[in-house]
């Protein structure tokens, strides 16, 4: 799916070269000429990102994080200032529908989406408002950087601020917008929503205070091996919280909080969660780099022939060549021979996820019956 955005001004740097049209990422940067030392840079040094084709819609009123604490999966009612979150809407059957990130500051509650899927995210919460004093509007004027890399706090005098936020926290840069530190694709990654108007000046300021720039390209790279899921590429409409880290997670920052009061789907996440284990798992693969061709997100994953699950971003890494993203039955024994569309693929037995905790429910059961 092509994005529908209006192409970034960032693509007018010398060099930059765009997102291929069908793609996602059309309208930003896929990367400027280096794309292997953008990714080292951003894991070595520091990278600047162009993400400004993320929708970003706000929510003012008095009751904006009690209202929205009721309709989504996360737990938001008692958000504090400058605190941020990922968050999901889920339908009735707990299946994911949208994929969000949240900040709140200074009165007003900030969300930024796929661009794809945000004018459908925003007229569900349009809807959703009733008497509530909630006002969710889409917001166009700002933008999304991010900022990857270790050397991000060499940038804190560029930024204009005292110093950088904690995991999932906020500051206000000045002029308007904030920076807020995420807990992936790296351990130093940082959004940066700014004013668009003032996008290719932050871009400027950053590249010229040492920041090398990074393309989607890169963002991906990184964002793969840390096992984190892009709504619609590495999701299907089959999709549970639960079978991409979207619950815990290797960071241990989700997208669903487990102990709070009724929303929609809420009854599938708490009966998988206190009962069963997800039918799926998010894995990743490594593929054959020699083979003739390449597959593409939404192809079969398949063993000795058999559809074993499908296929979602599909990227090269600096240093762990051609790898990808794979919704795989749970079943699935990790060194199985896979093939991917054109390719042969294998497991990253560091993906698997474990399901051999002990689960509430089933303890309270086993109790009830005396074992």
């Amino acid at each position: 799916m092509s994005s529908s955005v209006a192409p970034s001004p960032i693509l007018q740097v010398p060099g930059a070269v765009a997102g291929l049209p069908e793609s996602p990422d059309a309208a930003v940067a896929w990367h400027y000429g280096d794309p292997f030392g953008e990714q080292r840079a951003a894991v070595q040094r520091v990278a600047v990102v162009d993400r400004s084709h993320r929708f970003v819609l706000t929510i003012t009123g008095k009751e904006r994080l009690s209202w929205l604490h009721t309709i989504s999966s996360q737990h938001v009612a008692n958000l504090g200032d400058g605190e941020s979150a990922e968050n999901l809407d889920l339908d009735l059957n707990g299946r994911v529908l949208h994929h969000f990130v949240l900040t709140d500051l200074g009165g007003t509650l900030f969300i930024d989406t796929e661009a794809q899927r945000g004018a459908e995210l925003l007229g569900f919460l349009q809807k959703m408002v009733f008497w509530a004093d909630a006002k969710p509007e889409a917001a166009p004027d700002y933008a999304v950087l991010s900022l990857l890399g270790p050397e991000a706090s060499a940038l804190v005098e560029t930024l204009g601020i005292p110093a950088l936020p904690d995991t999932l926290r906020a500051v206000a840069l000045p002029g308007g917008g904030f920076i807020r530190r995420m807990p992936w694709p790296t351990a130093d990654s940082f959004d940066l929503i700014v004013p668009r108007a003032e996008l290719a000046a932050w871009w400027s300021k950053l590249r010229d205070a040492g920041a090398t720039a990074a393309g989607m390209w890169a963002f991906e790279a990184l964002r793969v091996p840390a096992l984190r899921p892009r709504i619609g590429i590495d999701t299907d409409d089959r999709t549970i919280p639960h079978e991409v880290n979207w619950i815990g997670g290797p960071a241990e920052y989700g997208a669903v909080h487990l102990n709070k009061g009724c929303y929609r789907g809420q009854e599938t996440v708490a009966r998988v969660h206190n009962l069963g284990k997800p039918p799926r798992h998010l894995v990743l693969l490594h593929l054959d780099g020699s083979a003739d061709g390449r597959p593409v997100p939404g192809d079969a994953v398949t063993a000795g022939g058999r559809a074993v699950g499908v296929l979602g971003t599909v990227v090269d890494h600096f240093e762990f060549g051609p790898v990808a993203l794979a919704l795989i039955k749970r079943n699935i024994p990790v060194d199985t021979v896979l093939e991917a569309g054109p390719c042969a693929a294998s497991i990253d037995a560091d993906s698997i996820p474990s399901h051999d905790e002990p689960q509430a429910g089933r303890l309270a059961v086993e109790k009830l019956r005396g074992r």
